[in-house]
């Protein structure tokens, strides 16, 4: 079994403690088992509700991110839905939100024009009183022709300078990037957490991180979501890259392993095991979120579940726009219905049917997978989190400078080629 290393397996991300006890049998709601209720963005989410509101359009471009819940956002084509019943069930689908703090009503400045960055968030809410932590950040950078993309991820624990947030009562400091979510969400004198705000101050810590000046647009998405865009679809097929993967948290039947009293402990869960094998595999929805969660039995830790993840979000591209999901209704009548629940937008003035149109000229064969190298930091033999090799920060310099092209070519070590 591939075990954690050179990822600092001995510590948690911030935030995430062992919390009561499980029956066995009994399915937590942050893992979306196949007995979880569905309790997960029905597109009210756990914002505080300012500056919140529906989309008034009718989205127009099936194969548009909506199907991903914006994960590419550039699964775009020119692929319309005939149907004016189904798109008129779509009127108001996507949540918006000020995710930018860019105000409640942001007027367009003109037509979207390349290059652009795009700021991808995944969270695991466990209800909407918890603070929300970035469990998963992807950027997707995009040339000015608009039509092929750069897609890399960011370690959660990723050891950052999160500036300070008076909008939250946070006074800033050094820590992992995950908390930056949860640091900006929080209500000075308590009251539920706003995801908005908390998806500010990640794009700011992370925008300071990176050199990457502004994002274009910048999505939420909820990971339990995707659970119900899978299993709309009737599976997705993916391919298992390691001779095996444990869970930490399912069983073998998807019901949650049951946890034990061990004071917050790293690895609270005991008892049988799901596990995923090397080859091809076609995946519940609960089998492939539970598969993209794990690390600390993954070869590389976090940096391999972020290329597992990357594999997802590609099977799910390649799935979605198949012909028998786009070509049977009824099935993608519910695939689109499952991603409006997964998803809050922010555009800084355009929808997400404008950000379709605009690269409908890309396909998901366009996207080139980045891995960035990196490694556990440690002071005084305590692990404090992960630090990107010095390549990845002329990476980020490329993306300004618009040469990231001629640099990816000249590293094709950073390509992630893995099926």
């Amino acid at each position: 079994m591939a075990r954690r290393s050179g990822s600092g397996s001995s510590g948690r991300s911030t935030g995430r403690g062992a919390t009561g006890r499980a029956t066995p049998g009994s399915v937590p709601p942050d893992f979306g088992g196949p007995g979880a209720p569905g309790t997960y963005g029905s597109g009210s989410g756990s914002g505080s509700g300012s500056g919140k509101k529906k989309r008034s359009g009718i989205p127009r471009w099936a194969r548009y991110c909506t199907i991903l819940g914006a994960i590419l956002m550039v699964a775009s084509g020119g692929l319309l839905v005939t149907s004016e019943a189904l798109l008129a069930r779509y009127e108001g689908a996507v949540t918006t939100e000020d995710l930018f703090g860019d105000g409640a009503k942001v007027e367009a400045k003109s037509d979207i024009k390349g290059p652009l960055n795009i700021l991808l968030v995944g969270i695991d809410p466990r209800n909407t009183t918890t603070l929300p932590l970035a469990d998963s950040v992807m950027i997707m950078h995009i040339p000015a022709s608009l039509d092929r993309g750069y897609l890399f991820s960011l370690p959660r624990d990723t050891l950052v300078d999160i500036p300070a947030f008076p909008k939250s009562g946070y006074n800033g400091g050094r820590e992992k990037l995950n908390a930056a979510m949860s640091h900006g969400a929080r209500i000075p004198g308590g009251g539920t957490p706003d995801r908005a705000k908390g998806f500010e101050l990640l794009s700011k810590t992370i925008s300071n991180y990176t050199g990457i000046k502004r994002f274009d647009a910048g999505a939420i998405v909820n990971f339990a979501g995707f659970k119900k865009i899978v299993d709309a679809m009737g599976g997705v097929t993916m391919y298992v890259d390691e001779a095996e993967v444990l869970s930490e948290h399912l069983q073998p039947n998807g019901y949650a392993r049951p946890m034990r009293s061990c004071g917050g402990c790293a690895h609270p869960y005991y008892g049988p095991q799901a596990r995923y094998t090397k080859g091809t595999h076609k995946f519940k929805g609960w089998q492939a979120l539970d598969y993209v969660r794990q690390r600390y039995t993954v070869e590389g830790g976090d940096y391999g579940r972020q290329r597992h993840q990357q594999q997802f979000v590609k099977a799910m591209a390649q799935q979605v726009l198949s012909k028998n999901v786009m070509t049977d209704l009824p099935k993608l009548d519910k695939v689109l219905r499952a991603a409006g629940e997964a998803l809050v937008f922010n555009g800084r003035g355009h929808s997400v049917a404008e950000f379709g149109f605009a690269l409908k000229g890309m396909r998901q064969d366009s996207i080139t997978m980045i891995k960035l190298p990196g490694g556990g930091i440690s002071e005084n033999g305590k692990y404090l989190g992960e630090g990107l090799k010095p390549i990845a920060n002329e990476f980020f310099a490329t993306i300004n400078n618009e040469t990231t092209d001629a640099f990816v070519a000249a590293h094709p070590e950073l390509i992630n080629r893995d099926k």
